[in-house]
């Protein structure tokens, strides 16, 4: 559930859970206020269970959509604001973390400096570069960018084996591209051959206020373009990354340098700081393969003119007003559609979160969280991972002895919730007020020792990915675990009172808990046993039978067109989307077990099915400028928000019998290619 966000109308459940106390309330109900009653559910429930909220909450200038996400980010962006003032007041001791966080936001919202500095936080990188003179030294170079935040020429990182979970393993992958993704390079639609020309331009005129002449501003964009246009033609399509298997290529450091003769691994190893490496996963060989070619094709110096690029390009978000100001005209306004920037202390607040969001997330949880956080998501996930072994014990299309193994995968799943019990130990950072760039380089290099620390060392599977003020959640494969920070138990428009089952399963439940759990049993988490190790635990019958449904998901998403023209990539979103689809079901079987359910009770004249399946819309509120649905498109494995409303829920019955779908209707499908996995 790459990634997500509210005002300050918010709700922490747990507060009402605490007080069990059950006043009469006057306070509108936003599953009526947020409806769109002119639209027809059967055609478009998307737009009839959020458009009304649409209508009267325009995107903002500064944003590239706005919903519940932008909601949800506002209120936790006050809270860490409240939190980053009291610490820069406070004259805290060096060293504390309040002192850490207090500088790092004082830093960042030091306009004034950032403006007189310039790019003279880069001075010792840009002298690193200019000092390159041979392949070695480059090489040694584009290794040194590694250890500090940037990732010139390719991916690396160290994490677990998926065929071994217990042991953490060193992994290459395809990088090395301004734009991010393959298909910018060579897609012809008429909005990607516009970005790369304004990319062109915008290369160009980084290079500019970095210092360099027009003429030669204008030779090194070209350059950049054609050498990364290389490399993308050697990388892997968005779908293509995500088998797993074919994405899994152990070599000996002999074999990597085999296919690769103008690297020499074993020096690139020790200088990104990885003692006694022998083996590698190497996500795409024939990236690697292209690479290795690109390093002869191009001159030294012509590889300089690309370092220089890529350090400008990672940091540019932090320098002068004018690098700073440039950067946001391409990849926010030209890619997503932003019209503004948004205020600088939002800004700042988002970066020091991001850098510093282990400190932050110790003052968070003690000042914003009631207790009984942990306890009420652990009750709500307890009950979908219940249904889901129901759901399961039912199926009519797998065997006993698959069931039996994907069972004991389920009941393996840990969940992660809240916020751990042990934090990561920041001492080792300094943090000043005098450079914002540094104390970001800083955190950069903390969080690339502590990861390469990790080569060598037994896998910590207590370790959390996420802070728990992140709105988001992850299921990881290699740890069979799901992780659900404590924010998300935040609905809002239920300041003060608790709301309904409808919509603590409808959001909570499905569209978080359900998804999660069911990313293991996706196209990708399906092919992990539950210790966690890429493992065949099918039979070859129940895994043909799965591919067949799993394919028919594909079809139908790539059949969803956004604006422009653009389709969904329905084999790229195909395991989030097969999670939409067993959140919606897990979470709706759970909240049939409520009282709610039982009883029937209508609330705001909505039955319980209809409270429910409007309470999902909810949970995905989302209106986004066309630009930034034509980038999630091309980038993200997500399909835009309303197909993961309105696909999964075409899937489902016990949809159509809420809202009374009728053969005819947009939303209906043939009962023959309605999917129904799990």
């Amino acid at each position: 559930m790459n990634k997500f966000k509210i005002n300050s109308l918010v709700f922490l459940t747990v507060l009402a859970v605490i007080s069990c106390s059950k006043k009469e309330t006057t306070a509108q109900d936003p599953l009526l206020t947020n409806r769109d009653t002119t639209a027809n559910p059967s055609n478009n429930f998307f737009q009839y269970a959020n458009g009304g909220w649409f209508k009267n909450h325009p995107i903002p200038s500064s944003e590239k959509s706005n919903g519940i996400f932008r909601m949800i980010q506002d209120t936790i962006n006050n809270q860490i604001k409240s939190i980053c003032v009291k610490s820069a007041e406070a004259n805290a001791d060096k060293g504390s973390n309040k002192q850490k966080i207090g500088d790092f936001y004082a830093a960042g919202m030091d306009s004034v400096t950032i403006n007189k500095l310039g790019i003279t936080p880069l001075k010792n990188e840009i002298a690193k570069i200019d000092a390159v003179k041979d392949i070695q030294s480059l090489l040694q170079t584009v290794a040194y960018f590694h250890t500090n935040g940037i990732a010139p020429a390719f991916n690396f990182y160290v994490g677990q084996d998926d065929k071994i979970s217990s042991k953490n393993a060193l992994f290459l992958s395809q990088g090395g591209l301004g734009l991010g993704q393959r298909s910018y390079y060579f897609d012809t639609d008429a909005d990607t051959k516009k970005i790369r020309d304004e990319y062109v331009k915008h290369v160009a005129k980084i290079f500019e206020l970095s210092g360099v002449d027009n003429e030669m501003a204008t030779a090194n964009s070209a350059l950049i373009m054609k050498m990364e246009t290389e490399l993308a033609k050697s990388s892997r399509k968005l779908e293509e990354l995500r088998d797993p298997i074919k994405n899994y290529n152990k070599m000996t450091i002999a074999q990597l340098n085999a296919i690769t003769p103008n690297i020499d691994w074993k020096a690139m190893f020790t200088n990104l700081n990885i003692k006694n490496a022998d083996t590698v996963i190497v996500g795409q060989p024939e990236f690697y393969r292209g690479l290795n070619a690109s390093l002869k094709n191009y001159s030294v110096d012509q590889w300089k003119v690309y370092l220089k690029w890529d350090l400008l390009n990672t940091y540019a978000g932090y320098l002068s007003k004018d690098i700073e100001n440039q950067n946001f005209y391409f990849f926010s306004t030209v890619m997503n559609g932003i019209k503004e920037q948004k205020p600088r202390w939002k800004r700042i607040v988002e970066q020091t979160d991001g850098s510093l969001g282990e400190l932050i997330g110790q003052v968070y949880v003690d000042e914003y969280l009631p207790k009984g956080t942990k306890e009420k998501l652990l009750e709500i996930g307890n009950n979908i991972r219940d249904v889901y072994a129901d759901r399961i014990k039912k199926l009519d299309w797998m065997s006993d002895e698959t069931k039996v193994k994907a069972l004991n995968k389920l009941g393996k799943i840990v969940m992660k919730v809240g916020y751990p019990d042990k934090w990561k130990d920041l001492s080792s950072i300094t943090i000043d007020k005098n450079s914002y760039l540094k104390n970001v380089i800083a955190v950069n290099q903390w969080s690339y020792n502590y990861m390469i620390n990790k080569f060598g060392k037994p896998v910590d599977r207590t370790e959390w990915g996420m802070y728990p003020q992140t709105y988001n959640a992850y299921y990881n494969p290699s740890n069979n675990e799901i992780c659900v920070p404590a924010c998300n138990i935040i609905v809002p428009g239920f300041e003060g009172r608790m709301p309904d089952d409808a919509i603590l399963y409808g959001i909570i439940g499905g569209s978080t808990f359900g998804h999660e759990i069911t990313h293991g049993f996706d196209d990708q988490g399906s092919q992990y046993d539950d210790k966690g190790n890429l493992n065949n635990w099918w039979t070859k019958e129940d895994y043909a039978k799965f591919k067949a449904k799993t394919k028919l998901i594909v079809d139908q998403f790539s059949k969803f067109e956004i604006v422009g023209g653009k389709h969904v990539n329905g084999d790229a979103t195909q395991g989030e989307n097969i999670a939409d689809l067993g959140g919606v079901v897990m979470g709706f079987e759970a909240f049939k077990k409520t009282n709610q359910y039982k009883n029937k009770e209508v609330i705001s004249g909505l039955t319980p099915e209809k409270r429910y399946f409007l309470a999902y819309g909810y949970a995905w509120m989302v209106n986004a400028t066309k630009e930034s649905l034509s980038q999630q498109v091309m980038m993200d494995v997500h399909s835009p928000a309303q197909f993961r409303i309105n696909g999964p829920l075409a899937n489902y019955p016990e949809f159509y019998k809420a809202f009374n779908i009728k053969e005819g209707s947009k939303m209906w499908q043939p009962e023959n290619l309605r999917v129904q996995i799990w």
